[in-house]
């Protein structure tokens, strides 16, 4: 260990790390080091080791100790315990460090024991079959100290909070290239869920408590912890929700950690007085003649009612509509069951809309609802001229596979002219439809799919003016390839059977082309015409997107698309439209804004501008 040498063996590789070195001047300590003698990974960490040195003080002597110190210590991380270091100046500003490293050190005894209920548990086993290292070979400590971490991290996950290392040695004999590594884990007893209590709730206590996903007397995990949490904050009842085990274990009994601060769970248990503390190896001895009688865990639940007003004003603008206004005002809960409401009103050149949402959640208020949905719209566009009220009252049903089932009866008031032809109807029609949205992230998926598809029946019978059967689907598709290019795919579709066409409002009727349809083309500018050449709508529906888009810097992405569809009477159409053209996407604060220039392939119109603010889906 003591000699030094120089080691001029050809395989040697170099590598150059910056070093303070010297009794120059502060600005002019940093000498160039060349490395000898190592591989990458180890020569990397030599390198993490000397880059915090601060040349200033020491003395030349000292540093050059320092030096070979950290260099020493950072090579036994990797099993090597006699290297031989020499330290040699070129000049006042380089310094080259040499390194034969000598032989590893092997593992030559392996014992990981876990005692107490964590014997069984099956994560504490997998954790023993993961280790990679076996009993000859060569030693690494990180995967040792990554077992220890592992063993203390699962205990706290999943309710050990008596646990305790009994022994833990790493016993290292340089001079026979041996290690012998005991490591006996005693988690102690399993706890489990206690009584809950909820306190500042304004909702009926009884549904916060069937909203838990664990009973009393399960076994804690505190992900399920987190998933209550979780619930109880999407509900938007709760301006603030904390869900905590109440910790009465020995573990809250110990000295702070040997780094200093508070320990784990000392914010889980703020709202308790302090208790003395006791050293750790104290703390094991009495575990051993004293082990809790009582391990359910009683669990805290603190919640602030969310405002029971919340407002919201958006400002947008898109090519199809130009100017549009949104007002949003909601109540989060109105009443001690939580039931909600909103109101939503929409101003636009071509639409306006005011309509309104009052939610009844059931005993699982974030899957199961029913829900009252009214409003009114006004339309009026082109060959569209349209004045409808709609009453709606609706069944949702949210499965674990994240589709949603929402099965709905509907009554729809609509006084309308569509290409010269004006009525009035009366329309009262059940309906089913599925859907499932994933996105990840939300404001600007980089991976996500959208699928609709809904079902919708009306006959005289009960009083209808029309009868019909209209069906309607879309999915829509994000993926990624690589970190800079995103692929976009759409397609949607819509049918409508009726004897009495001229019966169906132009709600029910189908368009196409627009921002969001078939760009090239001016906002549901594509349906069958009349003789007149008005715009009368289609009985079927057929649009589909291709868009490739590929990030040019940061947040700015160009796009390339192709959109092709149409609104018609009969399925198989001669040809569908076509519109083409490329675009800018930009990731705002405010979501993601939209500029594309589309040709129309089907058309005398030259090129067109579309532009709009959100994302996809």
């Amino acid at each position: 260990m003591g000699r030094q040498r120089r080691w001029t063996s050809a395989t040697k590789r170099t590598f150059t790390v910056v070093l303070p070195l010297l009794c120059v001047s502060p600005s002019a300590w940093a000498l160039e080091a060349t490395v000898t003698g190592v591989s990458d990974e180890v020569e990397g960490n030599i390198q993490a080791y000397l880059q915090n040195i601060e040349a200033a003080e020491y003395t030349e002597v000292r540093l050059e100790g320092e030096i070979r110190r950290r260099t020493e210590e950072a090579m036994r991380v990797y099993g090597y315990y006699e290297p031989e270091v020499s330290l040699e100046r070129a000049t006042d500003e380089r310094v080259w460090l040499e390194i034969e490293p000598g032989p590893q050190v092997e593992i030559e005894i392996l014992s990981i024991n876990v005692k107490g209920d964590a014997s069984e548990d099956p994560p504490f086993q997998e954790a023993i079959e993961d280790f990679p290292l076996e009993e000859g070979d060569v030693l690494r400590h990180a995967p040792w100290d990554r077992l220890s971490s592992q063993f203390s991290g699962l205990a706290i996950e999943r309710g050990y909070f008596d646990w305790g290392f009994t022994d833990r040695r790493m016993e290292v004999r340089p001079y026979l290239q041996s290690a012998r590594l005991y490591m006996d884990f005693d988690s102690g007893p399993r706890y489990q869920f206690g009584e809950s209590s909820i306190t500042g709730s304004h909702i009926e206590l009884d549904r916060l408590r069937r909203m838990q996903p664990f009973e009393q007397g399960d076994p804690y995990l505190a992900q399920t912890l987190a998933d209550y949490n979780q619930s109880l904050a999407e509900t938007g009842w709760f301006s603030s929700v904390s869900v905590r085990p109440r910790l009465e274990t020995a573990q809250e009994l110990t000295i702070a950690p040997s780094g200093g601060g508070s320990p784990w769970w000392s914010e889980a248990t703020a709202s308790q007085p302090e208790r003395p503390r006791v050293t750790s190896a104290a703390l094991a001895s009495a575990l051993s003649l004293n082990k809790p009688s009582d391990t359910q865990l009683p669990i805290d639940v603190s919640v602030e009612p969310a405002d029971r007003h919340q407002f919201e004003v958006g400002i947008g603008y898109a090519t199809d509509v130009g100017p549009r206004l949104r007002f949003g005002w909601e109540q989060p809960w109105i009443n001690r069951y939580g039931h909600s409401l909103d109101h939503d009103l929409y101003l636009s050149a071509p639409e306006q809309r005011f309509t309104g949402v009052y939610n009844v959640p059931l005993e699982d208020p974030l899957r199961d609802s029913y829900r009252l949905q009214y409003g009114i719209r006004n339309i009026d566009d082109s060959d569209t001229q349209s004045l409808e009220g709609t009453v709606e009252l609706a069944r949702r049903w949210e499965f674990d596979n994240d589709w949603v089932q929402t099965v709905y009866f509907r009554t729809t008031y609509e006084d309308f002219e569509q290409g010269g032809e004006a009525d009035q109807v009366w329309l009262f029609y059940p309906g089913i439809q599925w859907s499932r949205t994933r996105t990840r992230p939300q404001r600007f998926p980089l991976w996500g799919d959208r699928q609709q598809l809904s079902l919708e029946y009306s006959d005289t019978v009960w009083g209808s003016d029309a009868t019909f059967a209209r069906i309607t689907g879309d999915t829509e598709w994000i993926r990624m390839i690589g970190n800079d290019n995103r692929f976009l795919a759409r397609i949607s579709l819509g049918a409508i059977e009726t004897d009495d066409f001229a019966k169906i409002p132009p709600s029910l009727r189908f368009f196409a082309g627009g921002d969001r349809s078939v760009r090239g083309y001016s906002y549901e500018s594509l349906s069958p015409r009349n003789a007149e050449g008005r715009l009368r709508g289609g009985q079927q529906m057929l649009t589909s997107t291709l868009e490739y888009q590929r990030r040019v810097t940061g947040d700015w992405w160009g796009a390339t698309f192709i959109d092709n569809g149409d609104a018609f009477d009969n399925w198989g159409p001669n040809d569908l439209k076509t519109g083409a053209g490329a675009g800018v996407r930009w990731v705002s604060p405010v979501g993601p804004i939209r500029f594309d220039i589309a040709h129309p392939f089907d058309s005398e119109d030259d090129w067109r501008l579309h532009f709009s603010i959100g994302p996809e889906f």
